[in-house]
């Protein structure tokens, strides 16, 4: 009876597991950039959750843009601290290691533009504001749009509005 028993919990837990793992989020752009555009700090935490599960090239740049956003909205100081420090590692990383990808100069200004003065991240707000006019046209309509939302109350990006 205990077999019995010990093999039913096993075969319930591998189910559930197996069901858990089918419905895990995939990564979607939009997602990402709505979560980015809003200031709620759940949103940020489920697509921390999606970008770290996700097999993605743009992981590290997406992750750090997200724990740099997070500080801006957890209330204690250290952690604020912390979250940026290790966000602004992860994007400047994949800044290094892929320096012409335009997306990242804009997650960048997004993150530089809305930090504050206190943690000196404002240097290249120019230059990447001007790579990513230069680059727009070449980069996914969903990250132009969002590029576009952005630009509206941007002070130092500014595109043609349609």
């Amino acid at each position: 009876m205990t077999i019995k028993i010990f093999f039913s919990l096993l075969f319930l837990v591998s189910a559930t597991t197996a069901q858990a793992n089918s419905q895990k989020a995939v990564f979607d752009r939009s997602a990402f950039y709505a979560a980015m555009a809003s200031d709620m700090l759940s949103e940020i935490n489920e697509q921390l959750i999606i970008v770290k599960g996700a097999s993605i090239n743009e992981k590290e740049a997406y992750e750090g843009a997200l724990l740099m956003k997070k500080a801006g909205l957890v209330s204690k100081a250290k952690e604020k601290l912390s979250l940026f420090k290790a966000g602004r590692l992860k994007l400047e990383a994949a800044i290094k290691k892929e320096s012409t990808n335009t997306e990242y100069y804009f997650l960048r200004l997004i993150i530089q533009e809305n930090a504050p003065k206190i943690v000196k991240y404002r240097d290249e707000l120019e230059s990447d504001s001007a790579a990513v006019r230069s680059n727009y046209k070449s980069l996914s309509p969903v990250v132009q749009k969002a590029i576009m939302e952005y630009s509206k109350k941007s002070k130092f990006l500014k595109l043609p509005q349609p």
